[in-house]
């Protein structure tokens, strides 16, 4: 650990000369090639030539995600009490590198589909070591004025990430095949590794006031005693579930309306670039006004667009929806890690982000199921949005309800330590 003596006034962070805003933009860059955007939004690109290569059958090999995904769920506090122990950039850079190698290796399978399986898992175990659970740490650390809108920030980095890498990942498999496109995949999820090894360090903390209670937070025990952690896992879940259940079943939702299928994919990618703004505005917002009143308005606006989505007749009105909900879904992962910030500190911040992972991965594994369920028995889409419908609008009425008490006293006892005289935590 290098130490030195610094001041960090918080308005420092509204210049563009902040030393917090290069760790953010390496954030970004990171969590663009991370797990989060590569994963998910490539793996079905490999369903059609892994099928004609092995003669896999798509069940068995989407049982390969859903292994990561559960992977991802069960590991995600672990990595958060190594994140808390150590200075992030040691728990970021291995597991970059074991993610990338991972990724370049299923270039060479085989028709044994037990090593696919076997990848898969080591994907999900270093997932959250790469993506913006990882980051988010680090960033906390820089922000107090902007805390909201840098969060912001680096989370866009998986939706940028995941409009681009997709169309990459096809040119490749179309010209040179899918052995050399997940070679491609390998070396584009080692783009973030440079500047995460330059930028990506933890703000200076106290040396006068070398008292870590004072700085630290709450807990692991305090924090699962409260109603406040339970209400976000609650609302993390429940908005979990209404994405991944509405999102993955939208395209045949619209089709199914008459929307035409080249319509259904416009409102695919609008609520794309919808949530990227929406995350943006997010930030900025929760930055200026109570988050939690923030986080009811976007989880009222989810309601409306999957309100506009469940009657769409007609493409502009399917675009408006899904913009809408673009702009709403997934805005609450800008608020969740803020608001636990402010509510339990950060001495055991990724813990507790961690477990709020789980909960977030139980709800969007069993969205789409459900989905499905009710799509089987009623024969059509409609009751599907009613659920997704009362489901936002519930974690909204919790929110409102539940979260509207100050928290600013810890952000209080942070404040009086950043101004007070600082070491360097590598």
């Amino acid at each position: 650990m290098n130490a030195r003596t610094t001041l960090l006034a918080p308005e420092n962070e509204s210049s563009i000369r902040y030393a917090g805003w290069p760790v953010a933009v390496a954030a970004f860059v990171g969590v663009m090639t991370s797990f989060a955007p590569i994963v998910p939004y490539t793996f079905s690109l490999f369903l059609t030539p892994l099928h004609a290569a092995f003669g896999w059958q798509r069940e068995a090999m989407s049982g390969t995600f859903a292994l990561a995904a559960i992977t991802v769920a069960l590991v995600s506090p672990g990595i958060g009490i190594l994140l808390d122990r150590f200075a992030p950039r040691r728990i970021i850079l291995p597991s970059i590198i074991i993610f990338a190698i991972a990724l370049a290796s299923l270039s060479t399978l085989s028709s044994n589909i037990h090593r696919f399986y076997l990848t898969y898992f080591i994907l999900g175990l270093v997932a959250n070591g790469t993506a913006q659970f990882a980051y988010t740490r680090t960033i906390l650390t820089w922000f107090r004025k902007h805390r909201g809108f840098a969060l912001a920030l680096i989370l866009t980095g998986s939706g940028t990430g995941s409009i681009l890498i997709p169309p990459v990942t096809q040119w490749v498999i179309d010209h040179h095949g899918w052995r050399d496109a997940y070679l491609t995949l390998g070396c584009i999820a080692l783009l973030g590794l440079p500047l995460t090894a330059l930028l990506v360090r933890n703000r200076p903390i106290p040396v006068e006031r070398s008292d870590e209670s004072l700085a630290s937070g709450v807990t692991v025990g305090a924090a699962l005693k409260s109603a406040p952690f339970w209400i976000l896992a609650t609302i993390i879940m429940l908005s979990a579930f209404s994405e991944n259940g509405l999102v993955t079943n939208m395209a045949a939702m619209l089709t199914e309306r008459s929307i035409s299928a080249s319509a259904a994919a416009l409102a695919l990618s609008v609520r794309g670039g919808a949530g990227i703004i929406g995350r943006l505005c997010t930030g900025f917002l929760i930055d200026r006004f109570p988050p939690q009143r923030i986080q009811t308005c976007i989880l009222l606006i989810s309601a409306a667009g999957t309100l506009i989505l469940a009657f769409a007749g007609t493409s502009p009105m399917a675009l408006v929806g899904a913009a809408l909900l673009g702009i709403g879904l997934g805005s609450e992962a800008d608020v969740a890690p803020y608001l636990l910030a402010r509510y339990f500190g950060r001495k055991h911040f990724s813990v507790l982000y961690g477990l709020t992972w789980t909960a977030y991965a139980v709800g969007g594994a069993t969205g789409p199921m459900v989905v499905g369920h009710l799509y089987d028995r009623a024969g059509r889409y409609l009751p599907v949005f009613i659920v997704g419908l009362a489901c936002v609008a519930l974690a909204a009425a919790i929110i409102s309800l539940f979260l509207r008490r100050d928290s600013n006293h810890i952000d209080g006892d942070l404040e009086k330590l950043a101004v007070a005289g600082i070491t360097l935590e590598e």
